[in-house]
């Protein structure tokens, strides 16, 4: 599929064939690249709708959506670091009435919470790492599916010498939807933001209300986050 997992479509069985149509039943299963240990669930079996409307029909088990959350979780999918990247949407979303040039630092976090000020007089660059804590779970539904993520997120600074000192971590629970469609022999998915929940884990500025930081961990998720899982579901899994 890309450079992470690999998907196994090889037959279960021989193919039923019947007056009327054949049935082949596929594997599969989403591996991380290069590991093929199975996933820790099991394939429930099930069966295509009787209908003769079309030439092909195609249909995917919860189990095939189970595995490929698994198999990227494995292979570290599920981490990302903002860094740099996101100081000009950052620097519009605080000073939009100005069309200077800000870095993103702890300057700003402490004009919003007045711990990081105190424990950080020098600004410094602030970088963010995201990572699912466990594997996403997925529950199917007709045309999409949804998708529970347990995560956390850590605030950085970066100082001088290219060291990070940890300013408090945060956990996040997300609801996600994924559409799915089929296009050019792939399977395709968009993915929209439903529910978003932080909490905070561990500070060492000091206890503060999360909710000063809320807005604006929504923005980086939706500008920044969303937009690189949505660029990747474009891409599709290739079909059998």
């Amino acid at each position: 599929i890309d450079d992470l997992v690999e998907v196994d479509y090889s037959l279960n069985s021989l193919p039923a064939v019947f007056q009327p149509f054949i049935d082949l039943d596929l594997k599969g299963i989403v591996y991380p690249a290069g590991n093929y240990t199975g996933p820790p669930y099991m394939a429930a079996p099930f069966t295509i709708p009787d209908q003769s409307d079309s030439m092909l029909y195609l249909a995917f088990s919860e189990y095939f959506f189970q595995t490929s959350s698994f198999a990227y979780y494995t292979a570290g999918a599920f981490n990302i670091t903002i860094a740099e990247e996101v100081i000009n949407i950052l620097s519009f979303f605080f000073f939009l009435q100005t069309c200077s040039y800000f870095n993103i630092s702890t300057e700003i976090f402490g004009s919003i919470i007045p711990e990081v000020a105190k424990y950080s007089v020098t600004p410094y660059p602030v970088m963010l790492k995201l990572k699912a804590t466990e594997i996403p779970i997925i529950s199917l539904e007709q045309d999409s599916f949804t998708t529970e993520i347990q995560g956390s997120m850590e605030v950085f600074a970066v100082l001088p010498d290219s060291t990070t000192q940890l300013l408090f971590t945060m956990n996040i629970a997300a609801n996600t939807s994924i559409a799915l469609n089929i296009f050019d022999q792939k399977l395709m998915g968009s993915l929209c933001l439903n529910r978003l929940q932080f909490s905070l884990a561990h500070s060492n500025v000091g206890f503060f209300e999360i909710s000063l930081l809320e807005n604006i961990l929504s923005y980086i998720l939706q500008t920044e986050v969303i937009p690189l899982a949505n660029a990747k579901l474009s891409k599709g899994f290739p079909l059998p």
